[in-house]
């Protein structure tokens, strides 16, 4: 693993999954020039013997293993031990315990299968939406990248990029075909944040919030397929 800019932004990761989400982001910030912007400084997850844990052990990334995702105080600790400034979730599955979204609000993204607000809240995740999608005869789907808040997929949306529906569509080929685009959404909205949060300056990281006109509007995310 190639040493990271110690000016960059400090991310912290919360995984319990496989990882590919959290692969996709490794293997992103491991490039230049998004090692400018951020680096991964943390992965935490409840499960000890994760998938995610294990992806980042093979990159050389520190872990840390929190028994309970309800224990706020202990991801607070984890977090800030770390010096995290920039919290992402990645395979996590649950409302943040309070105390962790006051102290990382504005500063917290997630990824949602579908384009919110539909197909998104309580209960609404991995197949469940793309079955939801196929129930509804929608003809797109898509990924939505936004900022967490104390309810399930109602923060501010950052980025959503489309994924058409084929007619003959299941779940888990529609499943494919959306995480396919999460691999590549998602580093690249992390990174824009990233850097609009260090272009604020010494005053934007203390007061550690992206301003909420700086969130991203689908046209305006770079191009990142290959």
């Amino acid at each position: 693993m190639r040493a990271a800019n110690l000016s960059a932004m400090r991310i912290g990761i919360l995984a319990s999954g496989s990882g590919s989400n959290l692969q996709a982001i490794i293997d992103h910030f491991a490039a230049s020039p998004a090692r400018d912007a951020g680096f991964v400084a943390l992965v935490a997850s409840n499960r000890a013997d994760s998938g995610a844990m294990a992806r980042a052990q093979a990159a050389g990334i520190f872990t840390h293993h929190i028994a309970d995702f309800n224990d706020g105080p202990s991801i607070l600790t984890a977090l800030q031990s770390a010096g995290v400034e920039l919290l992402v979730l990645a395979g996590y599955l649950r409302l943040l315990p309070a105390a962790v979204v006051v102290a990382y609000t504005g500063r917290m993204l997630n990824v949602h299968p579908a384009l919110l607000p539909s197909f998104g809240g309580h209960g609404m995740y991995g197949l469940r939406v793309h079955e939801a999608v196929l129930q509804a005869g929608a003809k797109i789907s898509g990924v939505t990248v936004h900022f967490v808040s104390a309810e399930y997929d109602r923060g501010a949306i950052a980025a959503q990029w489309p994924v058409p529906v084929l007619q003959d569509d299941t779940p888990q080929t529609l499943a494919a075909r959306v995480l396919a685009v999460e691999h590549g959404l998602y580093p690249a909205v992390i990174e824009a944040v990233a850097a609009r949060t260090l272009a604020l300056g010494a005053d934007g990281r203390s007061k550690g919030s992206l301003p909420a006109h700086s969130a991203f509007a689908m046209h305006d995310a770079k191009p990142f397929l290959r």
